[in-house]
């Protein structure tokens, strides 16, 4: 496919910024110039590397972390959702974890778990429904897949905690959020039934209603008009907070109080996300990150287990490589609030093909051909290694190393559009743990 190069990246900001609300970075900004570093430590990192083949290595390298966020440099591509699965359910066998959590919207995942813990619905429908728009790079038959097996599993080891799906996103609010609110109120304070379903008017999707043209809908509404919705739905979670406990006592009562907030929350947080005027786009992607970061912790704390995070690698990294759009990545939020609990893990590849958006007004991916990365690139360095495919744990890195991974310097990263920039980043100071595959082929969206 081409390798022409896309509308420029300040003229998508200014035309499409709050789509980015929706799923996925867009891809980060022109490399920087390189730092001068070291000379290319091949034979050091040759000596930490371990082969993909080795799930045990890589779950060493985890360690006792109860979130791990598992990066991709493409939205879309084969062998990056194919080793999400892997390393869940290797983690599921060894280390106990019982979550997935995907960048999507929290009420996508409400339907996708009740699916995987109840059998409620067809994944292959909810995933049409809900992955639409700049969601639609997670409509493929590898996540099909994965929720098809999360199913399996939980029918066939009863004795054993469901396996359960999350969203940790806030692109699209859906109905199944708000229905988690009034079915909360119906059953424990019904007296705020009213008052809620008043604030909420107008603001959850009808019956019917597709997350793309919902989404689309609200880039169309006039700031004040989003800052409006944005003020009636965290005037619900105030009266929700404030007012609406439960008037029974009990472990249950005040679960399902707390579950009711954390939707009423996310509910806030999609119309709060689009409320932001395009001129504060960095403060619109600081606050979606930070929310993604909230959702994944608020899970963590209230549901247990350990959770596998799915997202680009721009979100769970410490460090952005674009700080001036994209100023603190939900990584560096989970670091703070989770310390050594939380780890991450940066994918790279060298080449092949995979999806994007060739621009901003575009429905369906493409497929794209990334040739072998040019010298002076990080994935030029780390194709030299002897395996084709390995992990690296860089905290562990041998000190001819060290030097070289803290320096930044150009690296793939696709997001939402297609774009031959490469941002530079600094491997050693974004993750924790490496993973760099030699090739990869694009992902298969299902249509």
């Amino acid at each position: 496919m081409s390798h022409a190069r896309p509308v420029s990246r300040r003229r998508l900001l200014s035309l499409a910024t709050a789509a980015v609300l929706a799923a996925g970075t867009l891809s980060a900004g022109t490399a920087a110039a390189s730092t001068p570093s070291a000379a290319e430590p091949v034979d050091a990192l040759n000596r930490s590397a371990r082969p993909l083949s080795d799930l045990n290595g890589l779950g060493r390298m985890v360690g006792d972390a109860r979130v791990v966020g598992l990066g991709e440099a493409s939205h879309s591509a084969h062998e990056f959702f194919t080793l999400k699965q892997r390393l869940f359910r290797h983690l599921v066998a060894t280390k106990g974890f019982t979550t997935f959590a995907l960048e999507a919207s929290w009420s996508t995942g409400l339907r996708l778990d009740a699916y995987v813990t109840r059998g409620i619905g067809d994944p292959a429908q909810i995933m049409r429904d809900e992955f639409q728009g700049q969601y639609v790079f997670w409509n493929t038959q590898e996540y099909l897949d994965l929720i098809q097996w999360m199913r399996r599993y939980n029918l066939t080891h009863p004795d054993r905690p469901q396996l359960r799906f999350v969203g940790n996103d806030l692109g699209y609010a859906g109905p199944d959020a708000f229905d988690h609110v009034t079915d909360y109120l119906a059953a424990h304070r019904p007296d705020l039934a009213g008052r809620i379903g008043d604030l909420y008017a107008g603001l959850k999707p009808a019956a019917g209603t597709q997350a793309g043209p919902w989404m689309v809908g609200q880039l169309t509404k006039e700031v004040p008009a989003r800052r409006a919705e944005a003020d009636r739905a965290d005037a619900a979670l105030a009266l929700l907070r404030d007012h609406g406990r439960p008037r029974t006592a009990g472990r249950d009562a005040e679960r399902a109080h707390a579950r009711a907030l954390q939707n009423a929350a996310a509910i806030t947080q999609s119309f709060t996300g689009y409320a932001f005027p395009d001129e504060q786009f960095p403060e619109r992607m600081r606050y979606r990150d930070r929310a993604m970061a909230a959702n994944t912790a608020w899970w963590l704390r209230h549901e247990g287990g350990r959770i596998l995070l799915a997202s680009n690698n721009g979100h769970v990294a410490y460090t952005s490589d674009n700080p001036d759009e994209f100023p603190e990545s939900t990584g560096a939020f989970l670091r703070a609030q989770l310390g050594p609990d939380y780890v991450s893990i940066g994918l790279t590849f060298n080449q092949g093909t995979v999806n994007a958006l060739p621009d901003f007004t575009a429905q369906q991916p493409q497929e794209y051909t990334v040739t072998p990365a040019p010298k002076g690139h990080n994935e030029h360095t780390l194709d030299k290694l002897r395996h084709r495919d390995f992990s690296i744990d860089l905290r562990a890195a041998p000190p001819a190393a060290v030097t070289w991974l803290a320096a930044a310097r150009p690296t793939r990263s696709y997001g939402l559009y297609w774009s031959t920039d490469d941002p530079a980043t600094a491997l050693g100071r974004s993750y924790d743990i490496l993973i760099h595959l030699h090739e990869v082929e694009a992902a298969h969206i299902l249509r």
